[in-house]
């Protein structure tokens, strides 16, 4: 019988997890990779799972932002690849695609709860409250003029955006392209503001161009990647007078004795308004887990169970404690069934 590629790479790595659990040395700790929005819900799950569960290897937890975290888990099947993604967005049709042509096979989505993205300014700083269309028109690498022939954006203050903005030059410190915070910010926020321009709309029938115009964000210093470290957005901030930032709201619930955030179309980011869709850059937060690797891996399962449970993902449990917005309890019980009967995912549809 002739086995496919796919199949050769799994029998393979299950070997290569096989060893590592027998002993090699290889690997006996659970992996987790991704977000760096999910790494301190990732991490304070690790640090109850290694509290509990003496007996098995402290779990290692990586900050590589979504798309490196998916990419490092969806090489294969074995101890030289994570056991678990953490991602602030959904996993992409391509990298789908790209496990599925490494022999990751069986891959199973977990919705853990809900996270915001906030623009933010140092406490000392100007107040803005920004509408959607903001987002897309100061930042866009291209928007239309006021005869709706596309420019190279010439738009230098906020105020040049805006009449209702402050007269402060347009600086924003944000996540990289490989962040899943910056995936969704195209989404929620420059995709969505660019719709409510009537030139941009007008071509959101062509998906091809309208998502270059706005997914593609400007290049003369204006926006300034700054890493997958969202504290190290907040401590520019604080350093960098005038300037805004774009992170997790996560990480503004644990420093808002520096930073504070502004409104969007009116709305403040808040647990309620993030719970309820009211606030526009509101987002859910998953865990990839590799079913392949359930019963190898020692404690795998167990601490998927953890970081699933009342006590960690629940109203009031310790991961809202670190900035977490809970799903409703109905939903957290149906994310709780896939974990437990390992119920692995369709294909996303794009």
């Amino acid at each position: 019988m002739t086995r496919t590629l796919p199949t050769v790479l799994a029998v393979a790595g299950l070997a290569l997890l096989a060893a590592c659990d027998s002993g090699s040395g290889q690997r006996s700790g659970i992996w987790a990779a991704g977000s760096s929005t999910v790494f301190p819900f990732a991490t304070r799950v690790a640090e109850n799972f290694a509290r509990n569960n003496p007996g098995n290897a402290s779990p290692r937890v990586e900050s590589l932002g979504t798309g490196g975290g998916i990419q490092a888990f969806c090489q294969g099947v074995g101890p030289t690849t994570p056991d678990i993604a953490n991602a602030s967005r959904p996993m992409k049709k391509s990298e789908f695609e790209l496990c599925q042509k490494n022999g990751v096979t069986e891959i199973v989505e977990l919705k853990i709860g809900y996270d915001g993205i906030v623009v933010a300014t140092a406490r000392n700083g100007n107040s803005f409250n920004f509408e959607l269309n903001d987002l897309y028109e100061g930042l866009a690498q291209t928007v239309p003029d006021k005869n709706g022939q596309f420019v190279t954006n010439p738009k230098r203050t906020w105020r040049d955006v805006n009449p209702g903005l402050p007269e402060q030059r347009i600086q924003v410190y944000g996540p990289p392209p490989t962040s899943g915070t910056r995936d969704a910010f195209l989404e929620l926020g420059m995709a969505a503001g660019g719709k409510l321009v009537p030139a941009t709309n007008a071509l959101a029938k062509d998906s091809k161009r309208f998502e270059s115009l706005t997914h593609t964000i400007r290049e003369d210093g204006a926006w300034v990647d700054s890493g997958e470290n969202d504290n190290a957005i907040v401590q520019t901030l604080t350093r960098t007078p005038g300037s805004l930032g774009v992170f997790g709201f996560s990480f503004l619930e644990q420093n808002l004795d520096t930073v504070k955030a502004e409104t969007i179309d009116g709305v403040m980011p808040s647990v309620d308004t993030i719970a309820d869709g009211s606030y526009p850059l509101a987002r859910s937060l998953y865990i990839y887990v590799k079913k392949a690797h359930v019963g190898v891996i020692p404690g795998l399962q167990l601490y998927v169970a953890e970081l699933m449970s009342d006590a960690s993902a629940g109203r009031g449990g310790y991961m809202q404690d670190r900035g977490l917005v809970p799903l409703p309890a109905p939903e957290l019980a149906e994310q709780r069934a896939i974990a437990m009967a390992l119920t692995p995912m369709s294909a996303p549809a794009k």
